[in-house]
């Protein structure tokens, strides 16, 4: 009877397509290569927070509108500098995280170094969710940007509007590929919109500020338009109570422009040496960037009095650069640029989670609180299985949303603040266990910093239960009961093992040596 021997794996159908979709496979060794430079890193893991600018504002108007008219336009602008106050404490948190803690993991290791891994879990699955809701954010308001420029330069074209999901699918499985592909490819595909990005919400500054100069003003919307949001009087609100509760609501969706601030402490690892100093510094750059940006669109905001529609498009930021730039050819091709750039960064902002989502979770799963099959690199070196089950959930996500952006901004920012108090409160209790040069004032700013994120969670929690963050107030303890059931079964099978293992020895034969 012939015996046919299994055919090795590299000729293998699934292997000669694996290495067709994702090149040849890298080694061990060639790890050390796959490493972001400082630009590089700015491009790749600030593209989330950046590209939040694109909507950060709009989702404050769109709470304010509705309730006290055009007067939401003047308390937007407080509201930004609350925000940027918030950002100054976090950045400044997350300084000393990266300083102290020079390893990936963020928070999550914040958390386990100082409260142990058990309490290390509420971390984990805020970022975890936070990760998966970014991604389908992202994506969705990048398609939103690409079907405003449709309304605005194809004359009211609503073709895209039914192509939405579709297109946030494809962006996603797109993402999914280059990541797969290995950090160093994904880096360079992915780093050159974020510069575009800035460069055009500069371009939008400069312009404003010559009209501004040169007129004294600046081109208003029409507020009236159909499928603009309704004004509301401000007596609605200011004389009835309601006023607090509605800049809370405001805040908290404000609160989504810092959303992906955590992304660099999460990917430390991914920086070339000497890691630490390189991670401070690309987060102080992207701070800068994102301070600038998100209160250049309010004021922009404010200026022309932009309006949110009740169907998300045309967004805000592209009525600023329809109306800054003007009608004509070259204003048409600077609001098509700032368009393309605002879909890029948000797309791209999209990947930000691809390269925090699967460190992240290998640091959980080495502790034992997830799979060991997420500490696996997979054929170039990219942690796969992190990338594949990040992909499954975020497609999950925008299809049963539909890409709503408005639904999923309600879910977005727990989870991502819930990180920050925690990486706040422990860096807080690891000062307070040192006697070193600043103390005082680490831990001055880091119990700021945490109580602010906490007060957030909070906020949102309440002011947005309703409107779907009652299911990230659900889901979170029961992310953090799976975690911690995982690790009991891992303890478990440990406990298992050792008892085991006496036994088995006893057993043994005894082997003995003899000289012949």
């Amino acid at each position: 009877m012939a015996f046919t021997e299994p055919a090795p794996p590299r000729d293998r159908i699934t292997y000669r397509l694996k290495r067709l979709l994702l090149g040849p496979p890298l080694i061990t060794e060639q790890l050390s290569e796959e490493k972001l430079s400082n630009p590089l890193a700015l491009g790749v893991l600030a593209s989330d927070c950046m590209s939040s600018t694109a909507y950060g504002s709009e989702e404050m108007l769109r709470i304010l509108i509705p309730v006290i008219g055009v007067a939401a336009f003047t308390m937007l602008l407080p509201l930004t500098l609350a925000i940027l106050f918030v950002l100054l404490l976090l950045t400044l948190s997350y300084r000393d995280v990266v300083t102290v803690y020079t390893q990936a993991g963020g928070s999550y290791v914040v958390a386990r170094e100082n409260f142990g891994p058990n309490i290390a879990q509420i971390a984990a699955v805020a970022l975890l969710i936070d990760y998966i809701v970014t991604v389908a954010v992202q994506a969705a308001a990048g398609t939103d940007a690409i079907i405003s420029l449709a309304h605005l330069v194809g004359g009211g074209y609503t073709g895209l509007d039914n192509l939405k999901t579709p297109i946030d699918v494809g962006v996603v499985l797109i993402l999914f590929w280059g990541n797969l592909r290995g950090i160093r490819e994904a880096g360079r595909a992915f780093a050159a919109p974020a510069y575009l990005f800035m460069f055009a919400v500069a371009m939008m500054l400069v312009v404003g500020l010559i009209r501004y100069l040169k007129y004294g003003h600046l081109p208003h919307a029409n507020i009236h338009a159909a499928g603009a949001l309704s004004l509301g009087t401000p007596s609605s609100g200011l004389f009835y109570g309601t006023t607090l509760f509605i800049v809370l609501r405001a805040f908290a969706n404000g609160g989504s422009s810092l959303t992906g601030l955590e992304a660099i402490s999460n990917s430390v690892s991914a920086f070339r040496h000497p890691q630490g100093i390189n991670a401070r510094r690309t987060l102080i750059a992207m701070s800068i960037a994102l301070a600038i940006m998100v209160m250049g669109v309010s004021v922009l905001a404010y200026f022309t009095h932009a309006i949110p529609y009740t169907n998300g498009n045309p967004t805000v930021i592209a009525q600023e650069a329809h109306l800054l730039f003007g009608t004509g050819w070259i204003g048409t091709l600077g609001l098509v640029y700032v368009q393309l750039a605002t879909a890029l960064i948000l797309y791209t902002g999209a990947n930000t989670p691809f390269n925090g989502f699967p460190f992240l979770a290998s640091f959980v799963a080495e502790d034992q609180f997830l799979p060991r099959q997420l500490t696996r690199r997979g054929h170039r070196l990219s942690f796969s299985n992190g990338i594949i089950v990040l992909t499954a959930l975020a497609l999950a996500l925008l299809i049963t949303t539909g890409g709503s952006v408005d639904r999923l901004v309600a879910l977005y920012a727990i989870g991502v603040f819930t990180g920050f108090t925690m990486a706040g409160a422990g860096l807080t209790a690891y000062h307070l266990r040192r006697q070193e040069p600043g103390r005082t004032w680490k831990i001055a700013v880091n119990a700021t910093a945490a109580a602010a994120s906490a007060l957030i969670v909070v906020i949102f929690a309440i002011t947005k239960f309703t409107e779907g963050a009652w299911v990230v107030v659900v889901l979170f303890p029961l992310g953090v009961w799976a975690l911690t059931r995982i690790n009991r079964q891992y303890r478990a099978e440990a406990a298992a093992l050792n008892e085991a293992t006496p036994t088995a020895v006893t057993d043994r034969p005894s082997w003995r040596r003899h000289i012949v």
